[in-house]
């Protein structure tokens, strides 16, 4: 047997080198890692160097003869075990060197010690590389070779980056067996004309198979108004349903138990929370049973959504009187829902949106602790709402990126010991800025593309839009179509049969690993900044979300990105003939009906005191939740509780 000679050696000594070697274990499975690690490798091991390839770069679709000697590996020393020479795609190499070897010398690969790729004799491509396909690149911008393979994902640990479903740093799912246990909650959003209205299709959806309800209310609202406000005129109950007083929340629940049900109530500031824990105690009910969740995400509705009443600092306030309470009293409730969701429907990008959620949770996590809660006492009951894009594989990446950059930021920067903590738990809607109105039944597609992408991005609630909210509130038949999508995916197509199945792949983790960089770059500024409330009142937020926006929308008007039906395989006479939901104007009418009726069960005396108790609470900085609750058990409108907020807090003012 000959040695490995001097300058293979060196070159395996060499710390400075930047070659690297792939590593075949007993079990079978490929690592990557670096060259000075050599010692630390176990006697069964196969590694292989490609010495020759590093001094010529070779195009990672060529198909190569490839000249090998093989080495054993100590405690026998670096001796030549034999050679044997193959044809082999360079991006296959690693992948293929241990079939060869095997197939070559007649040993098992875990026998063998090390593989010198001697020589290298390049085959003519069947196509030049001019002929390859032209750049391409994700939604948000990132480029995209045509072929991925081990070397992209080189600086990949399993246990550091990946570990196992359930175990930090959660990049594979947040419970050990994820959706072989239990599917994700299925809600669809509900919520127009009035609160009967809305009963109705309540109703309808959990006889359908809706494992989750999903209630959103309407702008008037939404703004703290009556629906008598002179603003409010031909808005009520148009895009969700009206809550004036504890009246319409009752009958929004009617025969509904809340004490069964998870909620989840599409609202900021803590009025419309009030309103659903006063039905709950009217009826009965421990409030420590309910469960759901409430938005109340205070950076978006300032920076997203743009529905902020009061400046962002009282609403963070307000915000946190609901975190504070419910880690007191109702611990089945997620308090807040840290939404991304609003800054992608914006225009912002798939790293973007992870980046700026994750720099809400960070402030969230210095407010709860600033105000003296333990950060594992709320912690684990925040909870995330992302939204589900076109670009299927980032969309997957981004979702594995946001549990991991939770896990870390929580654990490593917070200190939270409690692994519930550490664990992201999300909820997704499919991308309602991603539907169009021109050939609508199209959007069942794109829809369907982007659950499949929340499933195998491991969400634990999903939304899926129906195919014609790009021009109204959906009908029964298209709500209907949104939730059989769901249950197709989870029922029929067999992606919930193992965990985690995209895991491995190369262009995923070369993905997850490049928009993990690309959102630390921007947490990282936005540390520098102050945190995200100041980032917000500088309007640094909104500039990089309107600078994503509009890259995106040229993208589309110059044509480098192919939306079906809107820029190509247009229909330009075409018409709509789909049925599209109409609101009943009379249903304003009877809400007035129903706001004058609350207003007529109202004491004066009685709803003037607890609306003073509101305001005296909120002067001494107090957490307002018990006296707003008593404020609503005194049938005290939506308007006037809000018009105290305004009066105390100030109104905010739009640049």
């Amino acid at each position: 047997m000959t040695m490995m000679d001097k300058t293979t050696m060196d070159l395996f000594n060499d710390p400075k080198s930047s070659k690297v070697l792939a590593t075949i274990g007993a079990d079978g499975f490929p690592n990557a890692v670096p060259v000075q690690s050599l010692a630390a490798i176990g006697e069964k091991t196969l590694a292989f160097t490609v010495v020759a390839m590093t001094k010529t770069k070779y195009n990672l679709l060529e198909r190569s003869k490839v000249s090998a000697v093989v080495y054993q590996f100590p405690p026998k020393g670096f001796q030549v075990k034999g050679t044997f020479t193959g044809f082999v795609t360079s991006g296959e190499i690693f992948d293929r060197m241990a079939v060869m070897v095997e197939k070559a010398l007649k040993i098992k690969a875990y026998e063998v010690g090390i593989i010198e790729v001697a020589e290298v004799f390049p085959l003519q491509l069947a196509k030049a590389p001019e002929a390859l396909p032209p750049r391409a690149v994700t939604i948000s911008d990132v480029e995209v070779k045509p072929l991925y393979t081990p070397t992209d994902i080189m600086d990949l640990n399993y246990n550091r980056d990946l570990g196992y479903p359930g175990n930090y740093p959660y990049t594979r799912g947040v419970y050990p067996q994820m959706y072989r246990k239990q599917s994700w909650t299925q809600r669809l959003v509900s919520g127009f004309g009035t609160s009967d209205e809305s009963n109705q299709r309540l109703k309808y959806l959990t006889a359908h198979g809706e494992t989750g309800l999903n209630v959103v209310f309407d702008l008037p609202t939404h703004y703290g108004l009556d629906s008598d406000h002179e603003l409010a005129e031909g808005e009520v109950g148009k895009e969700g349903v009206p809550i004036d007083s504890i009246l319409d929340m009752d009958t929004l629940f009617k025969d509904i138990d809340l004490a069964a049900v998870s909620t989840s109530l599409i609202t900021n500031y803590l009025t419309v929370f009030s309103y659903y824990v006063a039905v709950a105690q009217n009826r009965g009910i421990p409030i420590e049973k309910l469960a759901g969740t409430t938005q109340n995400d205070a950076c978006s509705c300032h920076a997203g959504a743009k529905v902020a009443i009061v400046p962002i600092r009282p609403t963070m306030k307000l915000s946190l009187d609901i975190v504070e309470f419910c880690t007191q009293y109702m611990p089945r409730w997620n308090p807040v829902s840290l939404v991304g969701y609003h800054y992608r429907e914006k225009g912002c990008n798939a790293f973007q949106e992870v980046a700026l959620t994750m720099c809400t949770g960070i402030a969230y996590l210095n407010a709860g602790i600033e105000r003296g809660l333990n950060i594992d006492q709320f912690a684990p009951r925040l909870s995330f709402f992302f939204g589900a894009h076109n670009d299927f594989f980032e969309e997957i990446a981004k979702f594995r990126v946001a549990r991991r950059l939770w896990a870390r930021i929580t654990k490593e920067r917070f200190g939270a010991a409690d692994p519930r903590s550490w664990r992201m738990r999300f909820h997704t809607q499919t991308a309602g800025c991603s539907l169009t109105a021109q050939q609508p039944m199209n959007n069942i597609v794109r829809t369907t593309i982007q659950a499949l992408a929340a499933v195998l991005g491991g969400t634990q609630s999903l939304h899926t839009n129906s195919y014609d909210e790009a021009l109204a509130l959906p009908t029964e038949e298209s709500v209907e179509i949104a939730l059989r999508t769901q249950q197709i995916i989870a029922h029929e197509s067999g992606v919930i049969n193992t965990i985690d199945p995209i895991a491995g792949s190369y262009y995923v983790e070369y993905l997850t690993g490049t928009i993990e960089k690309l959102a630390w770059e921007i947490i990282e500024k936005v540390d520098r900044m102050g945190g995200m409330i100041e980032a917000i009142e500088k309007g640094w937020v909104e500039n990089e979300i309107s600078d994503a926006s509009y890259r995106y929308g040229k993208s589309i008007e110059n044509g480098k990105r192919v939306i079906v039906g809107v820029n190509q395989y247009e229909r330009p006479d075409e018409e709509i003939k789909i049925k599209l939901l109409k609101i009943d104007p009379t249903l304003e009418k009877k809400q007035l009906q129903w706001l004058e009726k609350a207003r007529n069960m109202q004491n004066s005396k009685t709803v003037n005191s607890a609306l003073e108790k509101v305001r005296q609470a909120a002067k001494k900085n107090e957490n307002l939740i018990p006296t707003v609750i008593e404020a609503t058990k005194a049938y005290a409108t939506i308007g006037q509780i809000f018009d105290v907020f305004r009066d105390v807090y100030g109104v905010v003012k739009w640049g």
